[in-house]
């Protein structure tokens, strides 16, 4: 604050630097100053002054330039720019006669009278060159039409009937592929590895419905889970928590109902009408931890208590399950339930900051149950452990799944690729390592994220952040963007916490690409790239997200054609529209051309 009586500067427009209160009166300030002429943005003319050097006298008003220089100053003496008077009082008073009312109806009825004009004239036009653009107009529409199919689809609207409809008919049969033979394991297995893989797997890593989607969407107005996504998220609840014997228990057959239900609300209503049923019914508790809890804390109480009756519902079935096959299927669905609380409070205590006690019960839950590895709980432990910054287990995670008999994942070749660039990234610089050439631990680094990349390839721009990141979907496609984000989404801050690391993955990444000119035909250390992951990646992914596509699609031929057809009969019709005698002489001679015999016959039918 300034002394008393003394005013502080001013900011634009008469803004203050002082609070609100000087705010107001520095715009109260402003007002009054436009008001009386003295803005500072208008030039000394406009307020009235005496320009500096000029020979006027001030005005008592304000006026304009032209009228200022047309009167000579107000003086009645010659203006001070000879010449220009006559001109410059003729532009002033056809500017205040375009400003009367008159003047504006004059131009509405003008206006008026030239549309009529052209209503009346264009239609001749239009029929005399109908004949000539109507060529150009349905080669445009098909043009568009084969752009909007080839953006959504990512295929050629024409190409894909001309295979599938027209070919056969035409008499095209295609090559069916031969019968099976009795092949050796190494080539089964080698034929499996081969063929694309397209199977959408649970995202080890999902948020909860209504504590974090629910909440994104509340937050942005935009829903981030796909349809196809949660009706897959659908069929596996009720794969992992109904059985046969459903029936015989009144609050599982509530339930069963409950799970297929598409509603939220009438699944949450349906939960509670379980627990009054049975108040140990667990699966109406895992229910309400994922879509009525709207917070991190509520979620753990509410799975807590299905811990508690799970628990007690699995030993049960421990003790009868050998008596008959539907008691079997109830001891699957039961161990199915308490694996699914187990690893779910164990990602509560990693959101909530209790690491240490997450990577516990990750560890003991892998030891209770080692045959449910294709669960992927070891990745929810990789995340956790990088977040200790406990370097070593990571490694000994990876020295037992980073093997060539499990099915690879993002983050496994991620992590094995971070963990051998955090060695030498810090002091990894391109200059140095062009002129002395690459270590052999900078050489491991590079291939560890050459494949990486190859398993990959879309994460590094998301790590990168050259592509923005939306919320994790429910499922993802092994290879397929939906992976990436889903693994960009919760590792990107481990690969900026060591230094070094996104830099070296910078400047060797795009070296993949060498080694893999034609990836869905032949790959390097892994099977050829799947051509059915854009698709899949759009039904996974939400509407505003832009899916990534690897490889990048070549524009088809027949966008190419119809867009110079478009072109080419364009052209045509503009030229025939404005030189119609000369297009005839064109025509006769082209057809001569063509057509040496017939031609004259033609153009005196015509």
């Amino acid at each position: 604050m300034g002394a008393p009586g003394r005013a502080e500067p001013a900011g634009p427009r008469g803004w203050s630097r002082s609070g609100s209160s000087g705010l107001r009166s520095g715009d109260e300030r402003g007002e009054r100053g436009y008001l009386a002429g003295e803005s500072p943005l208008l030039s000394p003319e406009l307020r009235g002054e005496t320009p500096p050097g000029s020979a006027c006298p001030p005005r008592p008003f304000p006026v304009s330039p032209a009228l200022a220089m047309a009167d000579g100053c107000g003086t009645g003496k010659e203006p001070p720019y000879p010449g220009a008077a006559a001109a410059l009082r003729r532009w002033e008073q056809l500017r205040r006669r375009a400003a009367a009312p008159w003047a504006r109806g004059l131009l509405a009825v003008a206006a008026g009278l030239g549309l009529f004009y052209a209503a009346l004239r264009v239609p001749l036009r239009l029929r005399d060159g109908l004949a000539a653009v109507t060529s150009s107009f349905i080669s445009g529409l098909i043009f568009v039409f084969e752009w909007w199919h080839f953006r959504k689809y990512g295929t050629s609207f024409i190409e894909q009937v001309s295979v599938s409809h027209l070919r056969p008919l035409i008499g095209g049969v295609e090559n069916s592929p031969p019968a099976p033979a009795a092949f050796s394991a190494g080539e089964n297995e080698a034929n499996r590895q081969n063929m694309p893989e397209c199977k959408m797997w649970r995202n080890p890593l999902n948020l909860f419905r209504g504590a974090e989607y629910s909440r994104y969407m509340w937050v942005t107005g935009k829903e981030p889970l796909t349809y196809y996504d949660m009706n897959l998220s659908a069929q596996d609840h009720q794969n992992f928590f109904t059985c046969d014997t459903d029936a015989l228990r009144p609050s599982d057959t509530v339930m069963q109902k409950a799970w297929r239900e598409r509603n939220p609300q009438a699944r949450i209503k349906a939960a509670y009408q379980a627990l009054e049923l049975n108040n140990d019914c667990a699966t109406a508790y895992v229910l309400l931890a994922e879509e009525e809890a709207t917070t991190i804390v509520d979620a753990e109480r509410y799975f807590k208590q299905a811990l508690k009756a799970g628990e007690m519902i699995y030993r049960k079935s421990q003790n009868c399950h050998s008596q008959s096959p539907q008691h079997e299927a109830q001891l699957r669905r039961d161990t199915n339930v308490l694996v699914y609380v187990k690893r779910r409070l164990a990602m509560c205590a990693r959101k909530l900051g209790r690491i240490r006690e997450s990577v516990k019960m990750m560890r003991d839950l892998m030891k209770e149950f080692p045959l449910l590895s294709m669960l992927n709980i070891h990745e929810n432990l990789l995340e956790a452990l990088l977040e200790l910054q406990a370097y070593a287990d990571v490694q000994a995670v990876l020295a037992k799944y980073d093997d060539i008999s499990l099915p690879k994942s993002a983050a496994i070749c991620y992590t094995a690729a971070l963990l051998k660039a955090r060695a030498v990234s810090e002091r990894f610089s391109p200059e140095t390592a062009f002129k002395r050439g690459l270590s052999t631990a900078e050489i491991n680094a590079v291939e560890a994220i050459h494949r990486a990349v190859e398993f990959n390839p879309h994460v590094p721009k998301y790590l990168l952040e050259m592509k923005s990141l939306v919320l994790p979907p429910e499922h993802i496609l092994k290879r397929g963007d939906s992976e990436a984000v889903a693994y960009a989404f919760f590792h990107l801050q481990h690969w900026k916490r060591i230094e070094g690391a996104l830099h070296l993955l910078h400047c060797t990444w795009e070296g993949t690409f060498r080694m893999i000119p034609y990836p869905l035909e032949k790959g390097h250390l892994f099977y050829p790239y799947p051509s059915c992951t854009e698709t899949a990646d759009r039904e996974l992914l939400p509407t505003f997200h832009e899916v990534s596509v690897y490889p990048q699609k070549e524009l088809p031929f027949f966008i190419h054609f119809t867009a110079g057809l478009c072109s080419f009969s364009a052209m045509l019709a503009l030229l025939t529209h404005q030189f119609p005698e000369l297009m005839v002489v064109f025509a006769k001679a082209v057809l001569r051309v063509l057509w040496p015999v017939s031609a004259p016959s033609v153009l005196a039918s015509g």
